[in-house]
């Protein structure tokens, strides 16, 4: 199989077909293009959401926590609380469990979320760390994001750029490999790219504002969110290539690397649905932010497509991510 998650096609006819039992409670339960899971508490809902990191072997605890609050930011919530587990090998020094606690560490009072508990252990079941956060979050029930609201013409809108956490990788998973074809600031600056990680604060900026769906740009890159979207509105996308934001330095980068941006792992950019009046605002309170913000297309009646300058493409169901493409090139 390949690397990467499983696609959708397989989680439909494998994972869901096999989640029979169903309760009241869960008002959001598994699904594609829907990043959480939520749970009913009256006036107010629990937000779950839950991510490993494989990716990646640097910054990893740092990654851990980011991922996963974004995802529950997606659904305008702030988080809470994180489990927090990590499963290492044999070879594992306790300085290398206590570097990964203290960017964990670091990241959660950044965010404001509580290490609430988890599990640590040494197995040979893995052959370098893997991590897996669960992240709770709360929101008011009368504040839950719907996207069965979402209506044609609503703007496409994401913030910052395609790539961001991939470009960000890979400049420090292949910081050897790219120094033989690319300057050494522009390597630093790609790995900077890894502090615009985190999605929180649109989240809860969107949230407050009343938008109809958001999802965190991850493994698929923008076409993969793009699609995944349109599957969790039940409507069609269209979006632009020329309006896609995109650093030049991930370009740079995927070109040496024969990858396709936007299809490169991109948490740290937002894919927000909004009406026109909506969209106005979101651009307004981000922006007095500092978040860049863009739209890059619209709903449609049907079909998922992107326009490359007078071509129009359909875009297709993701498949593993571009980021495992490269990393296989250090065997």
């Amino acid at each position: 199989m390949e690397i990467g998650k499983l696609s959708n096609r397989a989680l439909g006819e494998i994972v869901f077909n096999n989640i029979k039992y169903k309760r009241k409670e869960v008002l959001q339960g598994a699904a594609i293009g829907m990043d959480n899971a939520i749970i009913d508490f009256g006036e107010e809902v629990c937000i779950i959401s839950t991510d490993p990191i494989t990716g990646a072997t640097k910054d990893i605890g740092k990654l851990a926590i980011h991922i996963s609050c974004n995802d529950v930011a997606s659904s305008g919530a702030e988080p809470i609380g994180v489990l927090l587990t990590i499963l290492a090998p044999p070879s594992t020094t306790i300085e290398d469990i206590d570097l990964i606690m203290k960017e964990a560490g670091e990241a959660a009072e950044e965010l404001k979320v509580e290490i609430m508990g988890g599990h640590t252990e040494i197995t040979d079941a893995v052959n370098r760390v893997v991590i897996s956060t669960t992240v709770l979050g709360k929101q008011l029930r009368k504040n839950m994001i719907d996207p069965s609201r979402v209506k044609v013409g609503d703007k496409v809108l994401i913030t910052k750029y395609a790539g961001v956490e991939g470009t960000s990788i890979l400049a420090k998973e292949m910081e050897e490999y790219l120094m033989e074809k690319l300057d050494r600031k522009r390597i630093i600056e790609a790995q900077k790219m890894g502090d615009m990680i985190s999605v929180v604060k649109e989240g809860l900026i969107c949230g407050e504002i009343g938008v109809n769906y958001m999802h965190d740009i991850t493994e698929g890159g923008v076409l993969g969110a793009v699609w995944e979207g349109a599957m969790a509105i039940n409507k069609g996308i269209k979006i632009y290539e020329e309006l896609i934001p995109i650093m030049d330095v991930t370009r740079e980068i995927a070109s040496i690397l024969k990858i396709d941006p936007y299809k490169l792992i991109s948490s740290g950019s937002m894919l927000i649905i909004a009406d026109d009046e909506k969209a106005s605002i979101i651009e307004e309170k981000l922006k007095g932010e500092g978040i860049k913000v863009s739209q890059i297309g619209e709903v449609i009646k049907e079909g998922i497509i992107i326009k490359r300058k007078d071509k129009e493409e359909n875009i297709p169901p993701p498949a593993s991510d571009e980021l495992y493409k490269a990393l296989s090139i250090l065997g």
